[in-house]
Formats: C-alpha cells, structure tokens, sequence
C-alpha cells in the first residue's frame, strides 16, 4: 500500500447507478494517507429524489471504510456540493470523526495554501437555473446507463478496454468545452483575490492539475466516469491518478436496501 500525506477525492456519487464504488474501493486498498478530503457530491441526494433510491454492497463499503479510517486517526474533512447540499445544513458540525466545511484552506507539505471546495458556487446554471442543472444531470445519468449498454455489447463482441460515451459527448460538444474553460478562469480568479497558491476542487468532473494564470488549477475529476482522484505527496508534490474506469460489475444492479449499513473492513 502506498503512504501519502492527503488524498483529494470529489463527486463520488454514492447511490447513482453509474457510481463506480467498486474501482474506488480498490483505489483505497492501494492508498492510505494522513489527510482524506471529500470535496462534494459524495452522496447523490439528487439521483435518488429523481430516479429511485440505490444502495450497493460496494457504495456501503465505501462508507464504512471512511469511517474507520477517521477513526483510526486519518483527518476526514467533508465539504458537500450540490448533490449532496442538504448537508451544509451542518457546516461546523462532525459526524463522529468527519468535520464539514463549506470550504477549507490546506496548506501543504511545501507551505502552498490551498483552497479546498466543490466549485458548483462557480457555475451559473447550478446556482440561477437548478432546473436546467437537474436535466443536466438526468441527460448525462442517461449516457452513464447506455454506457452499461455498450460495454456488455463490447463484451459480448470481444472488445476489450473500457470506452464512456459520456467523456466522447463532453469532449465532442463545443459548448460543454467552453463551459469547462470558463469554470476554470472563474475559480482562478477568485482564489487570486484570496492571496492563495490554488484550488483543488470538483464538480465538472473534469480531472487535471496546471498552472492557470499564475496559481495552481487542480480538479479531482469523479467516480462515475474516469475515476481520479489527487493525492499529496509527503514534499508537497501534487499527483493526479487516473485509476480508470471498467464497466460496471453484474452485481451493480443488485442493490441493497438504502440504509441498511453491514459492518466491512
């Protein structure tokens, strides 16, 4: 198992069907850190309000395993995002051993402060047209469950490798593109003005790390789709993993009963 100072993890997405838990969990069992930072859209309040409640073994799993790990003496802070914004309601709070943040200045090995937030506070269709953001959201949830389709189709051929219809239809639509770049200059923008060194953020599920107009750009990227995540290196040092994504196991569509928590390692 690899040791690293702090692990970045964001959109998530537990209790959507896309969410990749299963690769996460693996993703864990190869990384352990001193720092676990979940920034935003862990939980997916919206998917299950719109499109039925889902709970998996792995998802459940997951839960259990970040609790342990808090408990265990790994600092696990949380700053929801729009997909899971009703628990900004307890923004100061703990759950056990879990601070919630609205956001969070970490500050690195190397003495680089950086602002830790989800980002959907920097994306206008999420906060003035919640509606377009929800069929947004129900658009791309159609891709991630047709994306099912084709890899059991590309199984079926021989095909191997894994392909998102999803990141083809992002990279392919201009507007999309120019969404990204906008939400990039706009984050960038307002951490100048704060006199920090950079972000680390979420939301566009859109994962990188670059120089940007003088500070430091870093997007975690998400667990439904490309599965990254960033981690800190004990120099300070900033690494994206791309952990990749794999079809979704046979098993994803046998869900659990919502809330029933099983004891896991």
């Amino acid at each position: 198992m690899a040791r690293v100072r702090s692990i970045f993890l964001s959109d998530i997405h537990l209790g959507a069907r896309g969410c990749q838990a299963h690769q996460l969990l693996d993703f864990l069992r190869e990384y352990d850190s001193e720092r676990l930072f979940l920034l935003g859209d862990i939980i997916d309040f919206w998917a299950m309000s719109h499109r039925g409640i889902y709970w998996s073994g792995p998802m459940n799993t997951f839960v259990q395993k970040v609790l342990k790990r808090a408990r265990h003496g790994t600092q696990v802070v949380f700053v929801p995002g729009n997909h899971d914004e009703v628990l900004r309601e307890y923004v100061g709070s703990t759950f056990g051993d879990i601070a919630v943040h609205r956001e969070f200045v970490h500050t690195a090995a190397d003495g680089r402060r950086y602002l830790l937030l989800h980002g959907d506070e920097f994306d206008v269709v999420t906060k003035y047209h919640r509606w377009l953001a929800i069929l947004g959201d129900n658009t791309y949830a159609l891709l991630v469950r047709l994306n099912m389709v084709l890899s059991w189709a590309r199984r079926t051929l021989g095909i191997s490798g894994y392909w998102s219809l999803a990141s083809y239809a992002k990279r392919k639509v201009k507007t999309a593109v120019s969404f990204i770049y906008d939400f990039e200059e706009c984050v960038v923008r307002s951490i100048k003005d704060r006199g920090l060194d950079g972000v680390i953020c979420g939301h566009i599920h859109s994962a990188t790390i670059k120089p940007l107009d003088g500070v430091l750009y870093a997007n975690c990227g998400d667990w439904v789709d490309s599965c990254t995540a960033i981690v800190e290196h004990f120099d300070g040092r900033l690494e994206l993993i791309e952990w990749g994504a794999t079809p979704l196991p046979a098993e994803q569509e046998a869900a659990v009963p919502a809330g029933v928590l099983e004891h896991s390692e």
